[in-house]
């Protein structure tokens, strides 16, 4: 979630920065003295698009660029000669902020509310939506799918279905683990719609287990979160699972 605040120990504060001072500082390094200064957390899933001012992307990017050129180097890839990563450490930049990591650098998109005029009470189930997520640990893909199940009632916003997804990939779009990924999916949608009851179940392929470690191309997670009546009510919860059309079944 954005804007966590950190405890005094946990954030050191940096002495007060004039605007030449700042304006030489490398984008990076500015919007991170600002998250200090003002005690927000950063870590990889958390959303700092409060933080960045305008023109600062493009800044941001180029210089991860550079970096990304320097970890090439390490690797011994010799970039001048080699037709194939002479543009990588660009592509790679590139997809990081624009794309895969997107969700740390924009504002959630704009989501149009609907009053529930027809004060509708019933299960209501959005799914299954693709996501695309990166593992904190490796920065390796994640694929999945998202089922949400809502419980309105006749205080509930409703949102559009597109508005489902368009939430889910920024989210999703963070280096992060899933348990916390769903959970704080959980957290927006329900401040958002206020429904009686909010469930929500990710089953996802993670590349950190496929691709390197055990090599294990079988195995997937599944993860859900339960609020407000989906939690109490053991019936209404078996109603929203039964309904889901998983992979495996």
């Amino acid at each position: 979630m954005s804007n966590i605040k950190l405890t005094s120990v946990d954030a050191p504060r940096s002495a007060p920065r004039s605007d030449d001072e700042l304006a030489a500082m490398p984008a990076s390094e500015r919007i991170r003295y600002r998250l200090v200064a003002a005690n927000c957390r950063h870590h990889a899933n958390d959303n700092i698009a409060a933080f960045i001012r305008d023109g600062e992307l493009p800044e941001l990017k180029a210089e991860v660029q550079s970096k990304l050129q320097e970890v090439l180097r390490a690797l011994v890839i010799d970039t001048d000669n080699d037709h194939n990563t002479q543009d990588t450490a660009k592509r790679v930049a590139k997809m990081f902020v624009e794309e895969v990591f997107r969700g740390r650098y924009v504002p959630i998109p704009a989501v149009t509310e609907f009053p529930n005029a027809e004060r509708l009470n019933e299960l209501m189930i959005v799914g299954p939506i693709t996501v695309r997520s990166a593992c904190s640990h490796h920065l390796c893909p994640i694929f999945g799918k998202v089922w949400i199940g809502l419980l309105p009632n006749e205080h509930s916003n409703l949102i559009g279905l597109s508005k489902y997804a368009r939430i889910c990939d920024w989210v999703m779009s963070r280096p992060q683990i899933q348990e916390e990924a769903v959970t704080m999916l959980a957290n927006e949608l329900n401040d958002r719609v206020r429904p009686d009851g909010l469930a929500i179940v990710m089953e996802a392929d993670h590349f950190c287990m496929h691709w390197r470690g055990v090599k294990d191309t079988d195995s997937a997670m599944v993860n859900s979160v339960m609020r407000g009546a989906f939690l109490k009510d053991a019936n209404l919860r078996r109603e929203f699972l039964a309904l889901l059309p998983r992979k495996n079944d």
